[in-house]
């Protein structure tokens, strides 16, 4: 992937982006520059999952990357600071998450198994809707979670799940609308 004048690895990218994302978690000099560099790392990532006009996606440069997602917890950091990053860098991290929790390797879902292990991450996704700028990206991310088995009773049996009562009665019609697919 070409990026920041040179082509970068899944491993630069991912680092890189942890990296930017920590320093607009802390609310870092030179936010734009930073914010700018996260939406070109989130391309990057993306370019490598879907591929781009005139290169398919590579399955040993796809599990690379995955596996330095799951090891750096970047999963858990992009949702941590999706508020943080532009409109195309929100659709970018709930697209590249939904990629990633549609890969498999044979009867294996890693990325399953590792938002399993993280519930955490379950409870930041319904935590979204509570947030106007984040909650349809949230959305979309927490129904692709539902979709596996595994995930859909870690969210039926959270304390958080009793919120999506409240959000299904949101006055903002989007959001409630979202939250009621969802529920649903």
């Amino acid at each position: 992937m070409f990026l920041f004048g040179r082509t970068k690895t899944p491993q630069e990218l991912v680092r890189t982006l942890k990296e930017l994302l920590l320093q607009l978690e802390k609310g870092e000099k030179k936010y734009e520059k930073i914010a700018e560099d996260v939406t070109k790392c989130l391309s990057g990532i993306k370019n490598i999952l879907y591929g781009t006009n005139d290169q398919d996606p590579q399955t040993e440069v796809i599990a690379q990357l995955a596996q330095e997602i799951y090891n750096s917890n970047l999963i858990r950091i992009m949702i941590d600071n999706i508020i943080r990053v532009d409109f195309e860098g929100k659709k970018d991290i709930a697209s590249i998450f939904n990629n990633l929790l549609r890969r498999q390797i044979g009867n294996r879902s890693p990325t399953v198994d590792h938002i399993a292990s993280r519930p955490e991450i379950l409870s930041k996704l319904i935590h979204g809707y509570e947030v106007q700028d984040i909650a349809l990206n949230c959305g979309m991310m927490l129904r692709e979670c539902c979709r596996h088995e595994e995930l859909t009773k870690l969210v039926l049996t959270s304390d958080q799940f009793y919120k999506f009562f409240d959000y299904v009665e949101l006055s903002t019609f989007d959001i409630a609308s979202d939250a009621f697919l969802t529920f649903r």
